[in-house]
């Protein structure tokens, strides 16, 4: 990203709507948006295999992995506004695990993009399934949608989800209520 070019973008955009750019509160207001679009963007710059960074290991453990609750925000490509929520991912191991931490690493690379959250969980989905070759993989998205909230329609109190289900989780109801139960129960 050029900075600079979104720095006179974003002076641009205050001119347009209205403001003085060179008012004392809006001064540096250029650079701060430049930043932050660095940050809420710096999913485009990040490569899984970097990411993992080697940390998928064999086990023999064949029971469900969930990690739940991960924060989230994101940004709606419609209109440039946040979308934020918490993201559920589970997965049943087939001989390859990976380093917990590293769950909540490919949800960030995927939230930091402009994203619709039906595009996110799949490619959350998709990649664990890739990564580890599991024999199921489930993903749960839950958010809050400001594009939704502060226009539009302007529902304060909706949220939307969104699953995608690799596997056993897509063929075995079983499987998939355990994973819905669990995602259902408070946290410790």
């Amino acid at each position: 990203m050029n900075q600079a070019n979104v720095e006179k973008l974003v002076k641009t955009l205050l001119e347009e709507i209205g403001e003085d750019p060179k008012r004392e509160g809006l001064v540096r207001t250029p650079l701060r948006v430049a930043k932050t679009y660095e940050t809420l963007t710096q999913g485009y710059h990040q490569e899984i295999d970097e990411v993992l960074n080697g940390a998928i290991f064999n086990e023999k453990y064949d029971e469900m992995v969930l990690v739940k609750n991960i924060d989230f925000y994101s940004m709606c490509e419609h209109h440039m506004l946040p979308f934020y929520g918490k993201v559920h991912v589970a997965y049943i191991p087939d001989g390859k695990i990976v380093g917990l931490s590293k769950i909540p690493r490919i949800v960030e690379v995927f939230s930091r993009r402009l994203q619709v959250q039906e595009r996110m969980t799949q490619q959350i989905s998709d990649t664990i399934n890739k990564y580890l070759s599991p024999v199921g993989v489930a993903v749960v998205a839950e958010a809050f949608h400001m594009c939704m909230m502060m226009r539009g329609v302007e529902k304060q109190n909706s949220s939307a989800t969104t699953s995608a289900m690799h596997g056993v989780f897509q063929e075995d109801a079983r499987t998939r209520m355990e994973f819905l139960d669990l995602i259902a129960h408070k946290n410790l």
